[in-house]
């Protein structure tokens, strides 16, 4: 049975509620791997999967800002579903950026009634899937190497390159369809449970209606269309920042009931120790930041998203650097935080029953998504000769 949700319910409290849930097995589930299938479930219960669907179309209509700090609230506990419910959110709103109104009302309200969980095989780095008109629908066939809960979702955003006009293309289309192969081949240090894994298209039906927006056009995308880009790498951002914080808190807990103090410490225990009060101080203060700065970005990037069509092409490369920013920031300090508290919990922490490795493990592997270091970039090369970054979609 799902939970209908009301606009004045506590969402955050309802994610704290879950992540609650899903630490009781985070641990063997880290190290098992595989589809999360029972944390899905009770997400789907919850009601939360309808979080940022808008109210006409039979969702909650909620904000960014609220939506994505849901997102932090369960990747405090686990990461792969935390990812998992933040690139759901995303996926739902790709029909508003490169589909029609009419398609947008259209996937947005049998999401709702259907209350689907959405998922992509849509990965521009694998240039090989390939769109063959076939009659007044076309034909999908290739293969994507990176394709996020595709084997646990209803419905899934694939992309292809028009064999004929060399255009990309995006269509919603059934999880189930015939030919679509999910294969089970996610087998990565981090992130074990977001079925991150490769997909191949053999001759897949993309029937026309199916199809976001024009299939024959090759225009540039309008400035609102581009916004993907920086929605998308804040869902990234929110995502290692909850992870970070996760294994912030596991560390202090693990500190004042099981760390003790150095040999020569003139400390009684290890939470009086003042090198060990220094390193949570330092953590802290970056983690701080980064909420501060997350929060901030994220509400002009729903700014951004409230102005729709109007939002000209300079407003969305300001916001294009103010996201990169965050996302170096998240990136430096997650690494940094989901390291180093191993230096503040001791040897004993490093015991595989704990796991705790598995915060550094999820960030490494996720933060590899796309170089950092091109986020640099964009950020200085505007800061430096105000040049802003060009669409891409990574960019």
């Amino acid at each position: 049975m799902v939970t209908v949700l009301k606009e004045s319910t506590d969402f955050l409290a309802i994610a704290t509620t879950l992540a609650e849930e899903f630490a009781k097995t985070a641990v063997l589930r880290d190290a098992k791997g595989g589809t999360p299938t029972e944390e899905l479930k009770k997400l789907r219960e919850s009601g939360l999967l309808n979080l940022v669907i808008p109210k006409e179309y039979g969702g909650i209509g909620e904000t960014w800002p609220k939506a994505l700090k849901v997102v932090r609230e369960i990747a405090k506990t686990d990461g792969s579903v935390g990812q998992l419910l933040g690139y759901h959110y995303f996926n739902t709103a790709i029909p508003r950026f490169f589909g029609t109104p009419e398609q947008y009302a259209e996937f947005s309200t049998a999401s709702a009634r259907h209350n689907w969980f959405w998922s992509d095989a849509a990965n521009p780095r694998d240039p090989d899937s390939i769109l063959t008109p076939d009659g007044e629908n076309f034909r999908l066939n290739g293969l994507k190497n990176f394709a996020t809960g595709t084997k646990c979702s209803d419905v899934v955003i694939v992309g292809g390159r028009r064999e004929d006009l060399g255009n990309e293309v995006y269509a919603v289309i059934p999880s189930d369809r015939e030919g679509l192969q999910i294969n089970d081949d996610w087998n990565y240090i981090g992130q074990r449970q977001t079925e991150s894994g490769s997909v191949a298209f053999h001759n897949v039906l993309i029937r026309r209606e199916e199809i976001l927006g024009n299939p024959d056009s090759n225009d540039p995308p309008r400035p609102f269309a581009t916004l993907f880009t920086p929605l998308g790498q804040l869902v990234f951002v929110h995502l290692y920042l909850g992870i970070a914080l996760g294994a912030f808190a596991e560390a202090k807990k693990y500190t004042l009931t099981h760390t003790r103090p150095w040999i020569i410490s003139p400390a009684e225990t290890a939470a009086q120790d003042p090198y060990i009060i220094e390193q949570y101080g330092n953590m802290w203060v970056d983690l701080a930041a980064t909420i501060s700065h997350a929060d901030h970005v994220t509400l002009l990037a729903q700014a951004a998203w409230e102005k729709g069509e109007e939002l000209t092409v300079a407003e969305r490369g300001e916001l294009a650097v103010s996201v990169a920013s965050a996302k170096v920031l998240s990136t430096r300090v997650a690494l940094d935080v989901t390291n180093k508290i191993f230096e503040v919990t001791g040897a004993r922490s490093a015991a595989n029953k704990y796991r705790f490795d598995r915060y550094w493990r999820n960030v490494r592997t996720h933060t590899l998504h796309d170089p950092v270091a091109y986020k640099v970039y964009e950020v200085g090369n505007w800061v430096l000769n105000g040049q802003m970054p060009n669409f891409t979609l990574y960019t």
